[in-house]
Formats: structure tokens, C-alpha cells, sequence
């Protein structure tokens, strides 16, 4: 402030008083500005206005650069320039001036624009004048208001952005956008949160500003982050020289940036400190009581946001761990296939659900498939999910087939102290073969990629889902027997892939058959590009990705097979297992005598069920590739060795080994330790159409096998085979009575006579 009683001269006694003694007794100066020179003559009022002794005044406005702000600079310069422009000739503005002190002053100038006669502007004559006065009440007022809005607007929309930031990286994008903070001024934000006593820096302001040493800093280093959250007090840094005075360490690696002030505030969260951001500016040389208002302001905001974005962030993490221990922690290799899985967690809501896949080793190179999605996003349907995964891996493994390893599994679910019920597609896979054994609980529908890039949805039959057909008694899940060729691939997956806000399923199906045709054949590069979709278009769901791809043809090699445990006790298990015998001899390439070879392994497991205590199981093998003949095993655990009656005409039971007999090549009976093996054997047509019909009297035994007899209609009956060299030989008998059975219990087929399958 000037003090006039002190600076103005006595008063004379003339009246009127003199035009200079007018202007300093109210604070004002004139001056002229001859714009050809650029020299600019100011009284001695106007230097007073400014603070300026006239020694330290050359006649060059550039000494005036240190009493007004860079910004306020930039904005007088804009209005003058604007008025010499557009032809006025006057123009009018508020700034500010820096005092002695270090304060800022409002000061008001208006000049008058003297032009030649082409009108070109050639003098600028006018006045300057202290407004901090006549500011409270006058338009310069209405202009700190406007100001002051701005700044509350910037404010808000920073802290409206906030609030829809979940995560640290999301808090920083938003303090960096250039509408946000860059608004007030700043030149670059550093933030740094409070870990284990210690500062992490996690943004680190413009590119070349790290400091090396500084992305972990202890509490009580002489660092300006340091200092905020160890006394919990702003520090507000207005010049260079105040920097490097406080900061010495600090200062050398920044006077590069170019700052000149800066802000760094302490961010309190519940009454605790969780870091520090920092404000740097490069045109600012102080802060007024309003400015700094505003950014502590906005210094509590931030700190709020931060710490739900690190409370999120820790919650993601526990979710994400528990969900991945509820997973799979490793996928088995499977000879001839390739496998890939993946999981997505929702990104917006919980990040943690019911959704699972897992990979099941089961006997004879077999493996199941599973997809599944308990219902809910919480930590139940992830403890859920992960007591269903474990059971269902545990019926599989027993040996059940398809759709009594669903039955059980939603038995079980029926049972928990829960409410939820759950989603499934168990396939059982056979890559030797290709046969796939599919059941459906309440889900979506598997994509089937072919070789060539094609893709359809592949139908298959449901049911109700896990839970809820326990609960309502429908416990029958019928099961597809399907033929899995060489290069094609299973898609499993869950709805979450598909289902998107606002959309239909069939437009989300018509997406993924698109993107499964349009992929890579790789199914990790498959399930990779998946995954990107996912995470690009964000959800509600979480989204699990199994994806199950045949290498090589559907032909066994010699010694590969199929091998299924049909239990005693489950209704279903011996329909399933026919199919899937069907399924697999038509893989092999002997569609023309599947219904045979159903048919008679049929009964060998009918009447391992009926007349004996336990369950049965049955394997198909090519025991050498080029021979061509396929034979089938049904063990059990009983020693006592089956008995071929003559059935009456009102019999009902008799006949199965009689059929038996009549369909097949070869067969026979043979002890195992644990119990017997009821085996036959069908040739199968040759690549060069080779008779379907020969038949094997004699020759080695296929590995692995003991004693047995060869019986077969119409054909020489032959010795038995060598047993090997550990074991002993020694002849069933039953094998004995087949051996002497009269002509009538098997009559040789009339050559060219039609085969019949007899009804099942």
C-alpha cells in the first residue's frame, strides 16, 4: 500500500490544486507510450502504483517484468494487444502487481490509442491507479468472482472424475488430464501414497523429471512429500530461491522443469496420512489465501479418492487370490490335444465370481472338460464354486461316465447349506478317438471350430442346472455322443462372453462364432485374443475360457483305446456307456459293425452288473494297427467264470452269450487277479477292403492278456494260446465245455447271408 500523507507533497496555496498532486493523492500515475521507441514514460505516481524507485526505472517496460506476474502479464498484454487490433481506442484492465513484501495487489490501468492518419496506432496515454479499494465493490470484484468460479469448477469436475475412479492408476490419469488441475495452472502433478513408512512414488510428473533415488523415499528425508506427511501441513513453495533454500538435495535435479512455485499437500484419509501430491508450476510466483484454500480443498478429495482406490485395489487382490486357488493350478498335458484355459474378472462390480473351468485326467488317456458358473459375484459363490470343482473332479475320477458324475454333482449342491445353483458342460474326451461324451446343466451351448476356419454352435442336449434337478427330481441328463475330428476345436466358455448390457444372447453368440472363425487356429493364441475382447470392452461378469483342439486323426494308434467304469448301482451308466462304444467304433472306422459290437458289449456288461457284487469295465483296443481288429474286454471283480445255457422258447434270460457267440470274430474268457475278462474280438474292413469277416484262430494273445479260448461259429476251434513266459496256462473250464458245445448252440452263417442286429 502507498501511504500518501507520507508521499505526497505539501499542499500550496494556490487553487486549483495541480494536476500531479491530484493524481498522487489518489494513488494514481500517468504515462506515455510512444510505440515506434517502445519507451514508456511514467510520473512519479505511476512508479509508486508499482513500487518502483525512479533509479530503478530506465524507461523500459521490461522493468516492470519482476513486479507483475507471468500470468497476469500474459493477460494484460492479450487485452492491449486486442485494442490495437481491432482499431479501439481505449481499453480498460484489472491485474495484479507484486508488492515489496512478496504480497499481490490489484492494480487498475486504462490508456487512451493515439493513430496517424492511416491509422496506425502510434501512442498509448494513460493512467494507472490502485484498486485494492475500489475492487470490493466495483467490476474488478465481479472479475475475482469469475476467478474464483473458475477455480471451484475446476474443482468439481476433478472431483466428479474422481469419484469414478476405482484404482491408483485411474486417480492419476485423472489429476494428469489437461482438463483437469493443468487448468489451475499447474505445469505436472507428482504423487506419492505412504507404504510401510515410506514414500512410492507412483507418478513421477513430465518425462525426464524422476529423480534416480527417489521412487522410495523414508518419512523423514529432506524431501518437500517427506515434510507434508510428517507434520501433515501444506507447504507452499512461491520461487525458485525459496526451493533451493528448503530442498537443497532436491533442487539440482529439477532446475531443468523450469518451476518457479509449487504446492505440495498432505493427503489425509480418516485421520491418518496416505501419501502426498505435489503441484509444480513454471509461470506462478505465489499463491493467494484463496488459491491455497482451493487446494487444500482439493487435496481432501484426492485423498479420499486414493484411498478407495486402495482399499479397491487390495480387495481386487484378495479376490483375485482366492479366486485363482479356487482354479486349477496347472493344466495336464494330453497326448494328441492341445488345451487352453483362461478366467477374466469382471471389471466392473466384485471382481470375483463363480465361474471355473478344470482339466480332468481320467484312465486309457481320457480326459473330462469342465465349464461352469455358480450363480452370484461374491466370495459364497467362489467358496461354492470351488467345493463343486473339487467334487466333480472327484466323481469323474471314479470312473462314472458323463451323466452320473452331473447327477451326483447336483445331488451334492443340492445338499450344501446353500441357496445357489450352478451352470455346467462336463465332455468327456477321448483324443485317440475323437469321441466326446457331452452333458449340459443349464448352460450355454459349446462353439465347434473346424479345421478349415469354420464355425457353428453345437447343439446338445440340457438339462436342468446343478442344484435345481436335485431339487426338483430330474436327474436324468442326457448325453451326446459327438465325433471330434482331427483339427477341430471344442469352445467352452461362460455366459459372460456372451452376454452384453443391452444386448440379446443370439447377438452375442453371432459375435463369438464370428471371432472363433476370424482367429487364430492356436488355441492359446484363440483364448488370448478372446481374453482382449474381454478386457477391452469391460462387463458385469466374469468370463471363463476352455478351449480343446485335436492334433492328430481319430484313428488309435496300436495299443490306443477307449476304457469306461460302468457302475452297478447308476440306471444310466450302461446306456451311456453304449453310446459311447458306438460313438468310438465309428470313430475307428467301423460304422458297419457298431450295432454289432454295441450289441455284445452290451450284454458282457449286462451280465457283469447282474451276476456279480460289483461294476464292470469295459475297454475297446486295436491291439495292432495293421491287422485291423478291434477287441472288446468287459472286466469285473468276480472269479467265477460266466456259464452258457440253452434257453427255452419262455426264458427270459439265456441268450446274451449265444449272441455273443453269433456276432463275434473271436471271444473267450480269461482270469485276472483281481478277477475275470470277458473278451471278443470283430474285424474291421481294411483301407483296401479287406473282408470284414476273417477270422483269427491262432496267434499270439494281445498284450497284457492271459489264457483265453477263441470260439466263434463256423470256424476251427484252435489251441489255446501261449501264456507268458511268468505265467501258468492253464484252461478255463468253461472254455473246456465251449470247446465240446453241440453244432446246434452256434450254427455256422450261410455265406452271403444278411447280418441281422437283433433289437437292443
Amino acid at each position: 500500500m502507498i501511504d500518501p500523507a507520507a508521499d505526497a507533497p505539501s499542499l500550496p496555496g494556490e487553487w486549483p490544486a495541480h494536476p500531479d498532486l491530484s493524481l498522487a493523492l489518489n494513488r494514481m500515475g500517468s504515462f506515455d507510450w510512444d510505440l515506434d521507441t517502445g519507451l514508456m514514460h511514467m510520473d512519479g505516481g505511476a512508479l509508486a502504483v508499482f513500487e518502483t524507485d525512479p533509479d530503478e526505472y530506465d524507461g523500459r517496460p521490461e522493468n516492470l517484468e519482476r513486479r507483475v506476474p507471468a500470468g497476469e502479464a500474459v493477460r494484460l498484454d492479450a487485452v492491449v494487444a486486442q485494442a490495437l487490433k481491432d482499431g479501439s481506442t481505449r481499453y480498460g484492465a484489472y491485474f495484479r502487481v507484486r508488492t515489496r513484501d512478496g504480497g499481490l495487489r490489484w492494480t487498475h490501468t486504462q490508456g487512451f490509442i493515439r493513430r496517424d492518419g492511416s491509422g496506425r496506432p502510434r501512442r498509448i496515454i494513460g493512467i494507472v491507479r490502485d484498486a485494492t479499494d475500489e475492487l470490493a465493490e466495483s467490476a474488478g470484484h465481479r472479475e475475482v468472482d469469475t476467478e474464483r468460479r473458475r477455480r471451484t469448477s475446476v474443482v468439481e469436475s476433478t472431483t466428479a472424475a474422481l469419484a469414478h475412479a476405482r484404482t491408483v492408476r485411474d486417480v492419476i490419469e485423472v489429476l494428469k488430464d489437461p482438463d483437469g488441475l493443468e487448468n489451475l495452472g499447474a505445469a505436472s502433478v507428482v504423487v506419492g501414497l505412504l507404504e510401510a513408512g515410506r514414500i512410492h512414488l507412483v507418478a513421477d510428473g513430465p518425462q525426464g523429471s524422476f529423480v534416480p533415488g527417489t521412487r522410495h523415499t523414508r518419512v523423514d528425508e529432506d524431501y518437500p512429500m517427506s515434510e507434508v506427511v510428517r507434520t501433515l501441513v501444506p507447504r507452499f513453495i512461491e520461487s525458485p530461491e525459496e526451493f533451493a533454500a528448503s530442498y537443497p538435495v532436491l533442487w539440482p535435479h529439477i532446475t531443468h522443469l523450469g518451476v518457479t512455485a509449487a504446492a505440495y499437500l498432505p493427503l489425509i484419509a480418516h485421520a491418518r496420512p496416505i501419501g502426498a501430491v505435489g503441484l509444480l508450476y513454471r509461470d506462478k510466483g505465489g499463491f493467494t489465501p484463496d488459491e491455497r484454500n482451493v487446494l487444500v480443498a482439493l487435496g481432501s478429495s484426492i485423498a479420499q479418492s486414493l484411498q478407495r482406490a486402495v482399499l479397491f485395489e487390495q480387495e481386487h487382490d484378495l479376490a483375485e487370490g482366492l479366486q485363482q486357488a479356487m482354479l486349477p493350478r496347472r493344466i495336464p498335458d494330453v497326448p494328441g490335444a492341445q488345451v487352453a484355459v483362461r478366467y477374466r474378472a469382471a471389471r466392473r462390480g466384485r471382481d470375483i465370481g463363480g465361474d471355473w473351468y478344470d482339466v480332468i485326467p481320467l484312465p486309457g488317456g481320457r480326459l473330462g472338460a469342465v465349464i461352469g458358473d455358480v450363480q452370484g459375484h461374491d466370495t459364497h459363490a467362489a467358496a461354492v464354486m470351488g467345493q463343486l470343482r473339487i467334487v466333480l473332479r472327484a466323481y469323474a475320477a471314479e470312473g462314472h461316465d458323463p451323466a452320473t458324475v452331473m447327477a451326483r454333482a447336483s445331488v451334492f449342491l443340492s445338499e450344501l447349506d446353500t441357496d445357489r445353483f450352478a451352470t455346467c458342460t462336463y465332455m468327456e474326451v477321448d483324443p485317440a478317438t475323437g469321441v466326446v461324451q457331452a452333458v449340459r446343466a443349464g448352460h450355454v451351448d459349446p462353439l465347434l471350430r473346424d479345421a478349415d476356419g469354420g464355425c457353428r454352435r453345437l447343439p446338445v442336449r440340457g438339462a436342468l442346472p446343478l442344484g435345481l434337478s436335485a431339487e426338483f427330481g430330474a436327474l436324468d441328463y442326457p448325453v451326446d455322443v459327438l465325433e471330434l475330428g482331427p483339427g477341430q476345436t471344442l469352445v467352452l466358455y461362460t455366459d459372460g462372453l456372451v452376454e452384453r448390457p443391452g444386448a440379446d444372447l443370439d447377438e452375442g453368440m453371432r459375435w463369438l462364432t464370428g471371432a472363433v472363425r476370424d482367429g487364430p487356429a492356436d488355441p492359446r493364441l484363440l483364448a488370448d485374443r478372446l481374453c482382449e475382447a474381454v478386457d477391452g470392452r469391460g462387463g458385469d461378469d466374469d468370463v471363463a475360457i476352455l478351449l480343446l483342439r485335436l492334433r492328430g486323426g481319430p484313428a488309435p494308434q496300436a495299443g490306443g483305446g477307449f476304457r469306461q467304469h460302468v457302475a452297478q448301482n447308476d440306471p444310466e451308466a450302461l446306456c451311456s456307456a453304449r453310446h459311447a462304444i458306438r460313438g468310438t467304433v465309428r470313430a475307428w472306422g467301423g460304422r458297419e459293425r457298431s450295432d454289432e459290437i454295441e450289441l455284445v458289449a452290451g450284454e458282457l456288461i449286462t451280465n457283469a452288473l447282474l451276476h456279480t457284487d460289483g461294476g464292470a469295465v469295459v475297454t475297446l483296443r486295436m491291439p495292432t494297427a495293421h491287422r485291423r481288429r478291434l477287441r472288446v474286454e468287459v472286466e469285473d471283480r468276480s472269479s467265477a467264470l460266466p456259464r452258457r445255457r440253452d434257453a427255452g422258447t419262455a426264458d427270459l434270460s439265456g441268450r446274451g452269450l449265444l449272441l455273443v457267440d453269433r456276432l463275434a470274430d473271436a471271444w473267450g474268457v480269461e482270469s485276472r487277479g483281481s478277477g475275470k475278462c470277458v473278451w471278443c474280438e470283430f474285424a474291421l474292413p481294411g483301407p483296401a477292403g479287406a473282408d470284414r469277416r476273417t477270422r483269427r484262430t491262432a496267434g499270439p494273445a494281445a498284450p497284457g492278456t492271459g489264457p483265453a479260448l477263441r470260439s466263434g461259429p463256423g470256424r476251427a476251434r484252435g489251441p489255446h494260446r501261449p501264456a507268458p513266459p511268468d505265467r501258468r496256462t492253464e484252461r478255463p473250464p468253461y472254455a473246456a465245455r465251449a470247446a465240446r458245445r453241440p453244432p446246434t448252440a452256434a450254427a455256422p452263417r450261410p455265406e452271403g447271408r444278411a447280418r441281422r442286429t437283433p433289437p437292443v
